[in-house]
């Protein structure tokens, strides 16, 4: 997954020179497809940590703030990376 985001980042500079949409729209469909499956093992990793904590572990909360910034962070760049997929030809 680290190697896809990496790739996708690299893709997008260059796509930044050379301008192209359908490398725009190839970029997008592989990002969605990148965030869904990332976003699908951060759910089972926070799901794996929870069944470990014992109640009253002192690094719940830290360990829950963490999942949810993960989490947070997976959807907001699903939801950049849909909305550059349906809204990609409407530039001015």
């Amino acid at each position: 997954m680290i190697m896809a985001l990496m790739g996708i980042f690299v893709a997008s500079i260059i796509n930044f020179w050379l301008k192209s949409e359908q490398m725009q729209y190839i970029i997008s469909y592989i990002g969605v497809a990148v965030f869904v499956g990332l976003t699908a093992y951060d759910v089972q990793r926070i799901k794996r940590i929870g069944e470990g904590l014992e109640y009253g572990d002192a690094s719940a909360p830290k360990l829950a703030i963490m999942g949810a910034l993960s989490l947070y962070l997976d959807f907001i760049n699903l939801f950049i990376m849909l909305l550059r997929v349906f809204g990609g030809g409407r530039r001015s």
